[in-house]
């Protein structure tokens, strides 16, 4: 019961790690708030929830947009009157293009969606953790030490990711608000199975460059992400956890 009397906030709930993510905080006896802009998602998740008796609160969030964040974490004080812990996960690939070849406006709407959406949500997060004490983790990739090929708005928004949260964990390691980053590597998600099917050399990379020789599923990577925001993890704040079966070690077999 890890998160027993305590309130968390996942986006990108309604898939994926997200959802992943919100079942492992709700099974520790968490109160879930699960934002993401896909409603029928959100339904799913809902669903799976209500099933297994967990508490959870939907709503329907797009996070690139300040006002609706400013109004997530608004709802979620007037319900709760706390925010203990954000895992701050909605994100989109962006297609696969060359980078001389990549749509300007795309490129801005991933990097709003992947990296401005993460400092929204810490500027409006961060002054209700601040009270009780708490955590975040941002969902930043393996792309953020890669060169993901067709992925340029993805990669870049990942990096940035890594650096905002190194930021935010230097200003408030003093005042109670851990902040830290979980990079997944392949993982079984809706939007990496859409970028194996448009990206043939991804999906080369996913069938032999993997050590493990395998995807992560949802849970692998959600854990380490309700790990770094658990009493567990008390001691640790400004770090990227890479969870991605030994892609990004180098090397090679004996």
């Amino acid at each position: 019961m890890l998160f027993n009397d305590k309130v968390i906030l996942v986006t990108g709930a309604g898939s994926g790690i997200g959802r992943a993510a919100a079942m492992h905080f709700a099974k520790e006896s968490g109160w879930v708030f699960g934002a993401d802009r896909n409603e029928t998602g959100l339904d799913e998740t809902a669903g799976m929830m209500s099933a297994s008796g967990y508490r959870f609160d939907r709503l329907k969030v797009d996070v690139s947009d300040e006002a609706a964040v400013a109004e997530l974490v608004r709802t979620i004080y007037d319900k709760a009157g706390r925010l203990d812990a954000a895992f701050n996960n909605a994100g989109i690939a962006g297609g696969n293009h060359w980078l001389e070849d990549y749509p300007s406006d795309l490129f801005a709407q991933v990097i709003s969606i992947n990296l401005f959406s993460i400092f929204l949500c810490m500027k409006y997060q961060i002054p209700l953790i601040r009270r009780n004490g708490g955590a975040i983790c941002n969902t930043a990739s393996v792309a953020a030490l890669t060169g993901p090929g067709g992925l340029s708005a993805y990669a870049a928004s990942k990096c940035g990711v890594h650096g905002l949260t190194r930021v935010a964990a230097m200003e408030n390691a003093s005042k109670g608000v851990r902040v830290n980053a979980l990079a997944p590597g392949l993982t079984d998600t809706p939007m990496v199975a859409a970028t194996r099917v448009e990206n043939v050399a991804f999906d080369n990379m996913a069938r032999t460059a993997v050590p493990m020789k395998r995807a992560a599923q949802p849970d692998e990577a959600a854990a380490a992400a309700v790990w770094l925001c658990s009493p567990a993890a008390s001691y640790v704040t400004g770090q990227m956890i890479i969870v991605d079966g030994g892609l990004t070690i180098g090397g090679f077999e004996p």
